[in-house]
């Protein structure tokens, strides 16, 4: 009699569904025949096909869970996306490489803005510790929506699954439940996996993804120079210049990292997510092709109606970001006008953050929000405006407070930006001058009238006629 995956015969080797089947019931397989369950799932009955999905099942089933979504194995994702067509190590040579050309950008702002150097040691990057330096971030911006579609992930799949699978299942809802945590950590992992190839700074979306960290990727900036005509030397100075620029915005303007993020937040917190699209999206998933669920996700997910708070929440994240990059890009063009490829590099960039990348465009389809400054030539004008008006430290002055910055108003009409400010400044003045003299006493209360006054009123009044009927004579 020959042996069946399902035996008890310690020498023979169960197939992968029998394996995670046994795990699943504690042991008790009796009476069951996974052939027969598998066909009842719709399972292939190829044993190839059958081993690579129970591969990716039991991965997700394996997961330890961390909540609605599976971070850690976002993490893993993003490592092993990384690395996909090489990760080069950052050798001492890169490292010295990277921190000299920061350390040159830094000086080459001092004379272009009014905000101090950071100090910061330059940093030079690989992938992977491009990927780790970024992921917390990458956690607390994506969390929002990340546990709603992973919950509807989860929830899609169980109610799709055939009765007899969860009659199997029973006791292992806990385990169904992370999967949609795992699918959707796994996706996410390959989206930022596939930026950390595309990115060439910490700060290359227009958003400090890592704190306190001034950052190059070197095989990144020697990909993004590939077919400039522009020697390698110029392309790495003008992207540390962007690099240095944009950190010492945040590092000097403490509100403006809250700001951003918040922004992004509020939006997230209210995305809806379309479930027929979801239950679309796990009814045709093959887990023998993880790029399935990466296709089917990158198609959009989310309802298209936005409530009135994501719309403020939208227009005050477009408008912020976009006077961040006009920022930089107005002082990278100020700190290397004696560089002969200035002009060309600053319009190669900003095209590039206006369109954005297949991985920018892919990441933007799982999460539902892009990160892209639309607004970022007319921010340039509008700084650059100010500069001539008020010079470096007035321009600068800007980001003191955020009730102090432009408006979409002011990126329409940069020209009419200071005749609007100094209207709302002289408005301010009245109401703070106001207030102040109310609170020295400035103003006469009732209690210090002149009595005379008060007594010739007083008669005027009487001399109209009883004002109570106990004083009328009749």
């Amino acid at each position: 009699m020959s042996s069946t995956p399902s035996n008890n015969d310690d020498d023979t080797p169960k197939d992968p569904l029998s394996e995670m089947l046994e795990r699943l019931m504690g042991g008790n397989m009796q009476g069951m025949n996974p052939q027969e369950i598998a066909k009842a799932a719709g399972l292939p009955n190829d044993p190839q096909a059958m081993a690579m999905m129970m591969q990716q099942v039991q991965a997700m089933f394996s997961a330890q869970s961390e909540g609605p979504v599976n971070w850690t194995m976002a993490r893993d994702q993003a490592r092993r996306a990384a690395a996909t067509g090489g990760d080069p190590s950052v050798g001492s040579k890169d490292q010295r490489e990277v921190d000299e050309v920061l350390r040159l950008a830094e000086m080459w702002l001092d004379p272009v803005t009014d905000f101090p150097s950071t100090a910061l040691l330059g940093k030079a990057w690989s992938r992977a510790e491009w990927v780790e330096a970024t992921m917390e971030t990458w956690k607390r911006l994506t969390e929002p929506v990340a546990t709603s579609i992973a919950l509807a992930l989860s929830n899609a799949i169980t109610e799709q699954m055939p009765e007899e699978m969860k009659t199997m299942m029973g006791g292992a809802a806990s385990m169904l439940q992370n999967m949609g945590g795992a699918m959707f950590g796994m996706q996410l992992g390959q989206a930022v996996g596939a930026l950390s190839r595309d990115v060439v700074s910490s700060t290359d979306i227009g958003i400090p993804l890592a704190e306190n960290s001034m950052a190059l990727l070197p095989a990144n900036v020697a990909a993004f120079g590939q077919g400039l005509d522009i020697s390698e030397y110029d392309v790495r100075l003008f992207l540390a210049v962007r690099e240095a620029a944009h950190v010492r915005l945040f590092t000097q303007v403490p509100w403006l990292t809250g700001h951003l993020l918040g922004a992004i937040e509020s939006y997230a917190r209210g995305i809806h997510i379309d479930m027929s699209k979801i239950e679309e999206v796990a009814r045709d998933i093959d887990p023998s092709n993880p790029e399935s669920l990466q296709s089917a996700l990158s198609e959009g997910v989310f309802m298209p109606e936005r409530t009135p708070s994501q719309d403020a929440a939208l227009d005050r994240l477009e408008t912020t970001l976009a006077l961040v990059e006009g920022w930089v890009d107005e002082l990278t063009a100020a700190a290397t006008a004696n560089l002969d490829s200035s002009v060309a590099l600053r319009e190669v960039v900003r095209r590039r953050r206006a369109t954005g990348g297949p991985a920018e465009n892919a990441f933007a389809s799982l999460v539902g929000l892009e990160l892209r400054p639309r607004r970022l030539r007319d921010a340039a004008t509008l700084w650059d405006q100010l500069r001539q008006e008020r010079g470096i430290d007035g321009r600068d002055a800007i980001w003191q407070h955020p009730d102090l910055l432009p408006t979409p108003e002011d990126l329409d009409d940069p020209a009419g930006f200071s005749k609007r400010r100094q209207l709302a400044e002289s408005a301010d003045a009245d109401v703070d001058a106001a207030l102040e003299k109310l609170l020295a006493g400035g103003f006469e209360s009732p209690a210090d009238e002149d009595p005379a006054t008060t007594d010739e009123t007083d008669s005027e009044e009487g001399d109209g006629g009883p004002t109570n009927k106990d004083d009328d004579p009749r």
